[in-house]
């Protein structure tokens, strides 16, 4: 799986899509930080309970929806688990 991710990356970079990558520790790993009732609480483990976790992402620059689609199907084949896609979001004039 490793040496598909670079090679994926590799294309991502080539074709200039690449803007930034990152894989994660498990997340048995992870530490919760939120604030309750006016206290800060820090747990360990993930933010929930799931029978996906993160385990990586890929910020990349695709003009449509479906362009980021085709990238999102050769990153499911390299990563060999299920690929989410967002757009950022918009920015928002004050």
């Amino acid at each position: 799986m490793y040496a598909d991710v670079d090679r994926f990356n590799e294309k991502l970079q080539a074709e200039g899509a690449w803007v930034f990558t990152g894989g994660l520790q498990p997340a048995d790993t992870a530490t919760v930080v939120r604030i309750q009732d006016g206290e800060l609480l820090t747990t360990d483990g993930p933010f929930a309970e799931a029978k996906e976790q993160l385990g990586g992402f890929w910020v990349i620059k695709a003009p449509d929806l479906d362009a980021a689609l085709a990238w999102a199907a050769g990153a499911t084949k390299a990563c060999g688990a299920p690929v989410e896609v967002r757009p950022f979001q918009d920015d928002i004039a004050d």
